[in-house]
């Protein structure tokens, strides 16, 4: 990439316009990324009745993901250091796109394990490294707001994979349409990060660019000057992505067999967590800062998810309840959760804080798919039998209690002699 110092190089910055389209263009890559992820949970139930999948085998190919990602947070931004965030969201995006064609490309389970591997080896470093272009672009200059549009995008990828059942319901009569409509999404991943380097490329040459984030890296003697704080924080936040994550990738065969829900529908009730997190998480963010409370906001956010699993299994109430309450409680502790990492850890750590955090919920996120596909098979949960999936939202109402009692135990600590100002500090009296 051409030196923005060079001869020929202006120190103008590029026009608004420009850094929007960048933001939109990069963004894709995310959407792409979101929905070959999300693309296998409509099809879940015609894996098991055309391909012989077990729920155990399903839930596989969602942990090997996770193990995957694990494998490259703990290499770190190495790769994203050394060679740019233009070479490197090409290279990641393709492994994308590559994984979402494998998906399509067979029938045998041991290929399409193979894909979800490949998919989170480029998924995880391809975020990060959009995280990084978008500081370079935007930074001192609305990065706020804008990775809270790339975030919009990139869940309307998760709401858009949820929804295909109603858009295209005549592509889900066998187990391979939906997969080649993701595929064909997927390309985005690597097609969007070309369209990115070369917007890139040609405002280097005219303009003058910041330079790209830092990644998160894993220092490990930090580990041992973190407080209390922080491991509750990051308890609540495994507990919580480990019972939320999973659960949406079981939720529509569960809706389909349990509540004998048409797929379009089921798709639907899905969708709502993904659809309110692009809307209200930014809102509960500017209401957090404003007063406050953040240790208290999460207690309410864990209050609100830890009955909704055994509501649904026991149908006590209309199934648009618990999925309300779960919407609520998925857009606000995310908003209030990660912030707070920042006022509990000094500066210089946060990038480990970060890093072992993301590494944690991932661990979290790859061993609760096999315990529910094994709890789902061991009982036999299926359309006729849908008692059979109560054992499985028992385990995840039971992270759903943990998750409130490690808020609690936050909120604890925070209005004690160690605190750390999450419940007293707004965004006027910083200013002050």
């Amino acid at each position: 990439m051409s030196d923005p110092t060079a001869p020929g190089a202006s120190s103008s910055l590029p026009s608004p316009a420009y850094r929007w389209l960048v933001l939109v263009v990069i963004s894709l890559a995310m959407f792409g990324n979101y929905y070959v992820y999300d693309s296998i949970a409509p099809i879940a139930d015609i894996l098991k009745s055309e391909l012989g999948f077990s729920d155990s085998q399903y839930g596989w190919l969602f942990s090997v993901y996770s193990a995957a990602a694990i494998f490259v947070l703990l290499i770190g931004g190495v790769v994203i250091d050394r060679y740019g965030t233009v070479k490197s969201t090409i290279v990641f995006g393709a492994i994308c796109t590559i994984a979402g064609i494998l998906m399509v490309a067979t029938s045998s389970y041991w290929v399409m394990l193979a894909a979800r591997l490949l998919l989170g080896l480029g998924s995880e470093p391809l975020i990060v490294a959009i995280t990084c272009a978008l500081a370079k672009w935007f930074k001192g200059r609305e990065l706020g707001f804008a990775f809270g549009i790339n975030l919009t995008i990139a869940r309307l990828g998760s709401f858009s994979a949820d929804w295909m059942p109603t858009w295209v319901p005549s592509a889900f009569l066998s187990w391979r349409s939906p997969l080649v409509i993701a595929a064909a999404i997927g390309t985005l991943c690597v097609v969007s990060a070309v369209v990115y380097g070369a917007l890139e490329t040609r405002a280097s040459r005219r303009h003058g660019l910041g330079s790209a984030g830092t990644t998160d890296r894993l220092v490990l003697a930090d580990l041992f000057k973190f407080t209390r704080s922080y491991w509750f924080v990051v308890a609540l936040c495994v507990t919580f992505y480990s019972a939320i994550f999973p659960f949406r990738g079981f939720s529509i065969k569960f809706f389909i067999e349990a509540w004998e829900l048409a797929r379009d529908t089921a798709g639907q009730y899905n969708s709502v967590l993904p659809l309110a997190a692009m809307f209200a998480t930014p809102l509960f963010g500017l209401l957090v800062d404003k007063v406050g409370k953040r240790a208290l906001f999460m207690v309410f956010g864990s209050f609100l998810m830890m009955p909704v699993f055994l509501m649904m299994a026991y149908h006590v109430t209309p199934l648009v309840v618990p999925i309300a309450m779960m919407g609520i409680a998925f857009s606000l502790i995310p908003a209030v959760m990660w912030p707070s990492v920042a006022y509990i850890v000094d500066q210089k750590r946060l990038g480990t804080a970060y890093a072992v955090m993301t590494l944690v919920q991932q661990i979290g996120v790859m061993g609760v798919p096999l315990v529910i596909g094994f709890l789902n098979d061991r009982f036999q949960a299926s359309a006729e039998n849908p008692a059979g999936h109560i054992p499985g939202m028992w385990a995840f109402s039971v992270l759903g209690f943990f998750a409130l009692f490690f808020a609690v135990m936050l909120r604890r600590e925070e209005t004690g002699p160690n605190a750390h100002g999450l419940e007293t500090i707004t965004a006027s009296s910083s200013r002050k």
